[in-house]
């Protein structure tokens, strides 16, 4: 028996209730894995509260890193012993689970289980928006929402090795200084500054190639106003709320612009790009170009006390979940 975080019935942070459950062994094409650190991520909360819907009950969470202890029939690129990460459809909340070998990689040595499992989902989703969704290059000017945060952090730090002038927008104070931490070169209080008459000021009415936005709702048209002419707006996350339908034409009266909603699963489907897409990831930590640093970190039964600080925009850089 191993203790996880079930969902019975979706909500607040209370539906999430820590119980028992019984794993089989793994099955053709599948690894048992001991979570050492799982990862904390705003996509759980969608899960969670049904906007994104599951069948129920399921365990919550997707990313996690631990060690192999079993593999299952036809499995010969892993072994019991193996120090691993994932992302996997559901499940991470848990002190063991099974997950499917395709969605797992190797971690490198000098990666930690918790740097693995707080950045893994974070950290692929900055390298796909990137490297292809839009391939930053140097020169570039890029536009990063919530650069305080986990994937926010990440971007501006990667984006600015790839050689990009990076802006970030932040909610407080202190948050501006933990996106200039994270290279940011100009950051703009979106709560008391106008963000795209600032992002104007600061690129001297250029505007940016590509607009990086995982908050949705309340700042698409400010991510619009943020681009030059055929600039791409990446709309990768609901934070406020998801993007509503719009008249198509706003884009070609703004300057023939590309909006995107790219996901992560797309990518990753393919076993080839997801294995690519960890090494660069992992190549980029190791070389320093991209640091994460762990703020917080939850016991596996606080999982609700997770959630309420995550959603009270409460959290800064990374957080872990500890079984």
């Amino acid at each position: 028996m191993a203790k996880a975080i079930r969902v019975h019935k979706t909500g607040g942070p209370e539906v999430l209730q820590l119980e028992e459950v019984a794993l089989p062994a793994p099955g053709p094409g599948e690894i048992l894995i001991r979570n050492r650190a799982i990862g904390l991520n705003f996509i759980d909360t969608y899960f969670r509260t049904g906007l994104y819907p599951a069948p129920l009950p399921f365990t919550l969470g997707n990313e996690s890193a631990g060690d192999v202890l079993a593999v299952g029939p036809g499995v010969t690129e892993f072994k019991p012993g193996d120090r691993i990460a994932v992302v996997a459809a559901h499940g991470a909340y848990a002190e063991e689970r099974i997950v499917p070998a395709s969605a797992v990689v190797a971690l490198p040595d000098n990666v930690s289980y918790e740097a693995a499992a707080s950045m893994l989902l974070k950290g692929l989703t900055a390298e796909y928006l990137l490297h292809r969704t839009y391939p930053v290059k140097p020169g570039d000017t890029i536009l990063v929402h919530a650069a305080a945060g986990g994937t926010g952090s990440i971007l501006c730090q990667w984006g600015k090795a790839l050689g990009a002038t990076v802006i970030g927008t932040v909610g407080s104070k202190e948050k501006a200084e933990l996106a200039r931490a994270n290279k940011a070169d100009h950051v703009i209080l979106y709560r008391d500054e106008n963000v795209p008459a600032r992002v104007k000021e600061i690129t001297g009415g250029q505007l940016c190639n590509v607009v990086y936005d995982g908050v949705g709702k309340d700042t698409f048209m400010g991510s619009l106003d943020s681009l030059r002419p055929f600039g791409l707006l990446a709309s990768f996350g609901n934070a406020s709320g998801a993007v509503e339908a719009f008249n198509l034409g706003i884009l070609a009266a703004k300057g023939s612009l590309y909006v995107t909603r790219p996901t992560m699963n797309t990518h990753t489907a393919n076993r080839d790009t997801l294995v690519a897409m960890a090494k660069n990831l992992f190549e980029a930590v190791g070389s320093g170009k991209v640091s994460v640093v762990i703020n917080a970190r939850f016991a596996l039964k606080d999982a609700a006390d997770a959630h309420r600080a995550l959603e009270s925009r409460g959290t800064t850089g990374s957080t872990v979940i500890v079984p």
